[in-house]
């Protein structure tokens, strides 16, 4: 076995966890004190399937956005859409389009009184079905109806998928590499719109194209499903139903302790799986305590969820509001500006931006669990506002140097990268109390689309009223007060359980 790291430092009972190499069942090294924190030594092996198959959720999100852009030109073109109902209304189109936010929108909105009673692992296993079944009908629609009706139900695996994967991945993975792989998440749905793009350029001059830019999502749906069936559920969630009264507490228990030892790699029921889930189920129950079994139903606008929710879903709503879902819409024309031949090809153009979103991902991968959360956001942030005001100075008075927009595009979509785009749902994922973080995460996701939706729609009237320049400086005020909003309220969780978040931060 390797050398083992040194003990974390705390004021209270320390225990080490190894769980390096294959059936090897640790060892725990005990210090005096008054806390509990675990420093497990996992090996990587353990945890890349419990990441990815959740994970494909996020790359078929992703996929979706990249691959409408090229069906909805397929579906328009008298040629190539292979279909009689080509000619489609700007409604219409926009409906295509949006559909599959619309059931986003409602899907996290049905998750959030059904999602302890699914759970984690089955709420993905449905996202999964959901994905499949809208992929494939959407593919072989013979009509307009028939294909909104697949691209809602997409939508909604989408809602589910988001839902659920930062909670399944937050829930079971070792605490020291949480930051990384939920920031990886957010490498896969990057990964999923280059993916999108691809199969578009490949596919848009044969004739039915779009059927086949949408059928791809079935099979990787399916992988997705198959291979969350073979995960156990999260050992956080049992625990949590035994102590909400939904299931015998010794039962859901080893049941927990099971699960844990498969997902590190142990043997069956091993010491230090027990050891651990003893400790969550401690604070589980020291949660609970003179409080109902399962909360109100509000409970997550109430004490420490209520705190959580301001930090969770004030990251998600500025992710939006700083101009997001706008800023690329000027990509094309900005490029044009500074001479680049490859803008008048809309597909090379977002295939640009993305291998750099790609690029700047994994810039942050590699950083957040060794500089931290708030570095990478006050940094970030602080970047996308600077961006934002050089693209108002750019088109209001800058214009005579083009350069100045395509540095500032760049630093957008770099910034973005490194702070709001990751590290947004990795906060909403391990911020919220474990009794209230089902609801929570469903409320943060709702805010995400919906905010996403009101900011696409109201983008085109507020261009025409304000125009360019001022657009973007409205944006970048409100980058400004995010940015305050950062530095004031968001804490740094690198390196805490869940359990030490909930007991250190919110209490």
């Amino acid at each position: 076995m390797p050398p083992k790291p040194p003990l974390l430092q705390s004021s209270r009972l320390v225990f080490k966890v190894g769980a390096q190499s294959e059936g090897s069942s640790g060892e725990e090294t005990r210090s005096l004190d008054s806390d509990v924190k675990y420093q497990e030594v996992f090996s990587w092996s353990s945890v890349v399937l419990p990441f990815l198959f959740p994970a494909l959720g996020g790359l078929l999100f992703g996929y979706d956005i990249g691959a409408t852009s090229g069906a909805t030109i397929s579906l328009q073109s008298p040629e190539l859409s292979g279909i009689t109902w080509f000619e489609l209304s700007a409604v219409q189109l926009g409906l295509v389009v949006s559909g599959s936010l619309y059931g986003a929108l409602l899907g996290s909105i049905l998750v959030y009184p059904i999602a302890d009673f699914l759970g984690r692992r089955g709420e993905l296993i449905t996202a999964a079905i959901l994905y499949a079944l809208g992929g494939l009908i959407t593919a072989s629609a013979p009509e307009l109806d028939v294909l909104l009706v697949g691209r809602l139900l997409y939508g909604l695996g989408i809602g589910l998928a988001m839902h659920g994967a930062p909670l399944y991945i937050a829930e079971t993975c070792p605490s020291q590499i949480r930051g990384t792989l939920i920031s990886l998440k957010e490498l896969l749905i990057v990964l999923g719109i280059l993916l999108g793009y691809f199969v578009g350029s490949f596919e848009i001059n044969e004739v039915g194209g779009w059927r086949y830019m949408y059928g791809l999502s079935a099979p990787i749906a399916s992988l997705m499903g198959l291979g969350l069936w073979t995960l156990p559920p999260s050992p956080r969630w049992l625990l949590l139903r035994a102590v909400q009264g939904k299931g015998s507490l010794q039962e859901n228990k080893e049941k927990a302790i099971h699960a844990l030892s498969k997902l590190r790699g142990r043997p069956a029921g091993d010491k230090v799986s027990d050891m651990q889930i003893e400790h969550t189920l401690a604070s589980l129950k020291s949660a609970y305590t003179d409080q109902e079994s399962e909360g109100s139903f509000l409970e997550v606008f109430q004490g420490p969820s209520l705190k959580a929710f301001i930090i969770g879903g004030g990251l998600v709503l500025s992710q939006q509001i700083t101009g997001q879902p706008s800023v690329l819409y000027f990509a094309g024309s900005i490029l044009q500006t500074a001479g680049f031949s490859a803008a008048s090809d809309a597909t090379r153009v977002s295939v640009l931006i993305g291998f750099f979103k790609l690029l700047m991902t994994g810039i942050a991968v590699l950083k957040v669990d060794d500089i931290g959360r708030r570095p990478l956001l006050i940094g970030g942030v602080g970047g996308l506002a600077l961006s934002l005001l050089l693209l108002s100075a750019y088109y209001k008075f800058l214009g005579g140097f083009p350069v100045v927009a395509v540095a500032a595009l760049l630093l957008y979509v770099g910034c973005y990268q490194i702070s709001f785009g990751p590290i947004s749902w990795l906060m909403v994922s391990e911020i919220f109390p474990l009794r209230t973080r089902g609801r929570g995460i469903s409320l943060a996701v709702l805010t995400n689309f919906g905010s996403n939706a009101i900011v696409t729609f109201a983008f085109s009237p507020l261009e025409e009223l304000l125009g360019a320049e001022n657009l973007f400086l409205l944006f970048g005020i409100i980058a400004l007060l995010s940015l305050l909003f950062v530095i004031v309220y968001v804490p740094e969780t690198k390196g805490l359980s869940l359990e030490e978040i909930e007991s250190k931060i919110l209490k």
